[in-house]
C-alpha cells in the first residue's frame, strides 16, 4: 500500500517539534502494513489514528487525518492530540466500537471544544471591560438546531472546532463596518456563510466546465466543497476572508485578488489563543497591532485614515 504525505502536511508537522517527523514517518510505514488501523472520525471519509508521543524523543501525541483508497493512502492533516487522551485512542485504534458507546473521535472534539470555549472567553472578557462597543456586536449564539440546518445547507459535516465557536457567537455585526479581528476582520453570520458558500460552489462548477477544456497546468479552482467560510474582510465585505478546511482542520484564505495563504498555519484554536494573546499582551503582538477607536477595539494593520487621529494603541 502506498502512503502519500503532501508537502503542506511535512511542513506542518515541524511544528510539534523535532521528532515528530519521524515519529510521521514511521506510522506511514505501520499504515503500509495495516491500512485499516485508524478509526472514522467526524469528517466524511476520514480515519483517524493517534501516534503515542512517549515513545519519540521530542514529540508529543499526534492525531492523523488519511483517507484509504483501494491501492493509496492519503494523509489529510496532523493536529496535537490531548495527552490525557492518547492511550486510550491508541488501545482502541482498529477496533470496530468506541469507548462508552460515543462516537468515534469525541474524547478529541471534547477536547478541542474546550479549547475554543478557553480562548473566546478570553476574548470576549477583554472586549467587555475594554471595548465594549466591539462586545456588544457580536450575536448569539447559534443553537444546535440551527447549525443542524445550516449543515444540511452546506452538504457537509461542520467541525467540532467551528461548531464550538458558533455555538458561543454566530457572527459579528462590527463597528463601523469593521469586525473586532485582526485585520478588523469580522466572523461571519450564519446566513452569509451559506449564501457565500453557494456563491463560490456556483463559481467553482463555472470552472469545471471550462476545466474540460484546459489543460492540468491551466485547470483553475476557485473553492472546494470542503472549504467553510468563516471569517470575511469586514462585516459587508467579502472580497476576502478565512475558510476553514473540514478535511485537514487548518484555516485557509481565500481572496479575489490572489493573495497568498499567509505564512502559518491556523487551526482555529491557536487562531483565537493567538487574538487572545495579542490583546493580553500587545508588547509581544506580531501579527497585528490592537488599539481603541473609542470603544471600539480598531487593529493597525487597517487603520481608516479618518480614525487614525482618535486610535490609541494598546498600552503593553
Amino acid at each position: 500500500m502506498n502512503v502519500e504525505i503532501p508537502p503542506h502536511v511535512r511542513d506542518s508537522v515541524l511544528q510539534f517539534g523535532a521528532g515528530a517527523p519521524y515519529a510521521l514517518k514511521v506510522l506511514a510505514g505501520q499504515l503500509a502494513d495495516d491500512p485499516e488501523m485508524g478509526r472514522p472520525s467526524t469528517l466524511p471519509g476520514i480515519l483517524t489514528v493517534v501516534i503515542d508521543g512517549d515513545l519519540f524523543e521530542d514529540c508529543p501525541a499526534l492525531a492523523v487525518g488519511y483517507i484509504r483508497e483501494p491501492d493509496r493512502i492519503e494523509i489529510r492533516y496532523v493536529n496535537r492530540a490531548p495527552v490525557s487522551k492518547a492511550a486510550a485512542n491508541v488501545e482502541s485504534q482498529g477496533q470496530g466500537d468506541s469507548n462508552d458507546g460515543q462516537p468515534a473521535g469525541s474524547g478529541l472534539d471534547e477536547v478541542v471544544e474546550r479549547q475554543i470555549a478557553d480562548a473566546w472567553q478570553r476574548i470576549t472578557h477583554w472586549l467587555q471591560h475594554n471595548a465594549p462597543d466591539s462586545h456588544a456586536a457580536l450575536r448569539p449564539g447559534a443553537s444546535p438546531e440551527i447549525l443542524a440546518s445550516l449543515e444540511h445547507d452546506l452538504g457537509i459535516s461542520i467541525p467540532a472546532d467551528l461548531r464550538a465557536w458558533w455555538s458561543l457567537t454566530a457572527g459579528d455585526d462590527g463597528v463601523g463596518g469593521s469586525g473586532c479581528l485582526p485585520g478588523n476582520q469580522a466572523l461571519m453570520p450564519l446566513d452569509g456563510v451559506a449564501d457565500f458558500y453557494r456563491q463560490q460552489m456556483d463559481a467553482q462548477a463555472h470552472q469545471d466546465t471550462l476545466n474540460d477544456r484546459r489543460t492540468e497546468d491551466d485547470r483553475v479552482t476557485v473553492w472546494n466543497a470542503a472549504w467553510i467560510p468563516v471569517v470575511s474582510y469586514g462585516v459587508a465585505d467579502r472580497t476576502s476572508g478565512l475558510y476553514l478546511d473540514a478535511e485537514t482542520g487548518y484555516l485557509g484564505r481565500w481572496s479575489r485578488y490572489n493573495e497568498g495563504p499567509g505564512d502559518e498555519l491556523d487551526t482555529l484554536a491557536t487562531y483565537l489563543e493567538s487574538v487572545a494573546d495579542m490583546l493580553e499582551a500587545p508588547a509581544l503582538a506580531t501579527r497585528d497591532k490592537p488599539g481603541l477607536v473609542g470603544g471600539a477595539l480598531v487593529w493597525g494593520s487597517r487603520l481608516d485614515p479618518a480614525r487614525e487621529d482618535r486610535w490609541q494603541p494598546l498600552a503593553s
